[in-house]
């Protein structure tokens, strides 16, 4: 499906011809330059503005208000700002990595890190700290001038919070997000100074800093375990929203609502437990490449994924319901606290370090987080089938080895942490490749439309026999032309022969047709390319 606000960025002078184009009768499908792998250089931002997101006020807006532009029942909503072969291009949000190029274990492990901790060598001044809340936190800055912020585990579930802030960092890294440096470090009191100018609402005193150090758990052998997040660069304006456009950036013209990384961005935190994804924890940030300056997208803070609610261990309806849902609290009472749901009776391993974590009863279409986000509830089969083939693409080598980096000192933990990730893998694959034909990776090999049945590759399904059906494509004007005996996936002579810059369309379903793939192929001087996919499903 054609996006209609990918070309803007392409020249300043073309922003509005080319807006409108979609919307002129000899508008075309596919353009030369189709299918775009990348975002065209974005357009410099001027005046950003900054702020702040309450707490309180995103809760109570995302609970009683349907924020964004939603479905309605006889118009669905497609994502936006794809490209013809319904995937996201790399741009300021979203960079394809594991899926589309199959990463080594080391890059895995290594995922975002760049600068890499703080020195082991010298002090670290503490240069700000966070007293509120149960755990304390300090933004320090090493020998080496580079800052970070430290975040600790809870008293009653060492290991917990920070172990889930590196591992869920990294996976949304590999599966393609923007994210910061986050690493597990452990360190003596003797290391941290306080730098001459640190305040939290007043100077902070070594004193300070010995009562924070005393809520947080403290290894005899290694010394206090941190998790040291690496500040992100450029210049920090806030939160994003999941819905709408910032007013102030020229190339945010997808409403967020629509953007299919942040609807499929429902199925990745439903597997890794990030409930906690909210406005609060993104990050929009003026950055310059290239002479340009333009604002990046972060998603940030995953101490309240995998089994950890950051302050505490997860309470067990978390990811089943909202903090705010009438439905079951009527139900208790309708049944005099009688009925117990299937969450109540999980088991969640009893691990300190890893908190409620499961996956029995864990169902990827029902999971939710902490209170609704317009872009998750705004997602379709196509956003979720998106989403489920690259957490398919994880093997379980793979996830162990991520799973890894959370230094967990229980290995009882680690292979919960791990078991569990590889058992909501295979229900989420399960589940979203049920909702339409999952087919993929579509290409041109010898003269044959070649590609994957992922329900085949991962071996939940038998291979079906499919139905083809070829049709010449008019680019113009969108119509189709059958070629009635063109029904295998052999090119039809008509392509093969014909001249350059030709379409052609092959329907492909399983014998139910409310379930179809058509991809489009255009004829070059050197050959034929795939240039576009599209996916329909039952609507009703």
């Amino acid at each position: 499906m054609r996006t209609d606000t990918r070309r803007p960025k392409l020249a300043t002078s073309a922003l509005l011809f080319l807006l409108l184009l979609p919307l002129q009768p000899s508008a075309q499908k596919f353009y030369n330059d189709d299918p775009l792998a990348k975002e065209p250089k974005p357009r410099a931002v001027t005046t950003v503005s900054s702020g702040k997101v309450s707490e309180a006020s995103d809760f109570i807006q995302n609970s009683f208000s349907k924020l964004g532009e939603r479905h309605t029942k006889d118009n669905l909503i497609r994502a936006r700002g794809i490209n013809t072969l319904d995937e996201v291009p790399d741009s300021s949000w979203y960079t394809n990595r594991h899926y589309k190029n199959s990463m080594t274990i080391d890059e895995l492990i290594r995922g975002p890190e760049r600068d890499g901790p703080p020195a082991k060598e010298g002090t670290w001044k503490v240069v700000a700290a966070k007293t509120e809340g149960v755990t304390p936190g300090f933004t320090i800055e090493d020998s080496r001038g580079r800052k970070y912020v430290l975040k600790f585990d809870p008293m009653s579930n060492p290991e917990m919070a920070s172990a889930a802030d590196v591992i869920t960092s990294k996976f949304f890294y590999i599966l393609g997000y923007n994210v910061p440096e986050n690493y597990i470090v452990y360190f003596d009191r003797q290391r941290l100074v306080v730098a001459a100018d640190a305040k939290v609402n007043s100077p902070i005193t070594d004193r300070d800093i010995d009562e924070m150090l005393h809520r947080v758990p403290r290894d005899p052998r290694k010394g206090y375990r941190a998790m040291a997040s690496r500040f992100i660069s450029g210049e920090i304006l806030g939160p994003f929203s999941y819905y709408s456009t910032r007013e102030d950036d020229p190339n945010d013209i997808v409403p967020h609502e629509h953007r299919r990384e942040l609807r499929g961005l429902f199925v990745f935190a439903a597997w890794l437990g990030h409930t906690d994804a909210k406005s609060l924890n993104t990050l929009d940030t003026v950055v310059e490449e290239d002479g340009t300056r333009y604002v990046k997208h972060y998603l940030v803070d995953f101490g309240s994924s995998l089994g950890s609610a950051a302050y505490g261990t997860k309470d067990a309806r978390t990811g089943h319901e909202y903090f705010l849902e009438w439905g079951p609290g009527a139900l208790q009472a309708v049944t005099l606290g009688l009925y117990v749901p299937d969450w109540a009776r999980a088991d969640y391993g009893g691990i300190r370090s890893v908190g409620r974590f499961e996956w029995e009863v864990f169902e990827p279409e029902e999971w939710k987080p902490n209170y609704p986000v317009p872009a998750f509830d705004n997602r379709l089969p196509d956003d979720a089938f998106w989403a489920a083939k690259q957490v398919m693409a994880f093997t379980d080598e793979q996830i162990r080895a991520i799973v890894k980096t959370g230094a967990f000192s229980d290995p009882e933990a680690e292979e919960w942490i791990a078991e569990c990730l590889i058992e909501r893998r295979n229900k989420i694959g399960k589940a979203y490749f049920a909702q339409l034909l999952p087919l993929d990776r579509f290409a041109v090999k010898d003269g044959l439309v070649v590609f994957e049945n992922l329900a085949v590759k991962y071996g939940w399904n038998a291979a079906p026999n499919y139905v083809v059906q070829w049709s010449r494509f008019n680019n113009d004007t969108e119509g189709k032309s059958p070629l009635p005996h063109e029904t295998t996936f052999a090119l039809p002579r008509q392509l093969v022969e014909g001249s350059s810059d030709n379409y052609f369309a092959a329907d492909i379903h399983a014998g139910d047709t409310t379930h179809t793939v058509t991809v489009y192929l255009r004829k070059r001087p050197n050959g034929v390319e795939v240039v576009g996919v599209e996916r329909t499903w039952p609507t009703t």
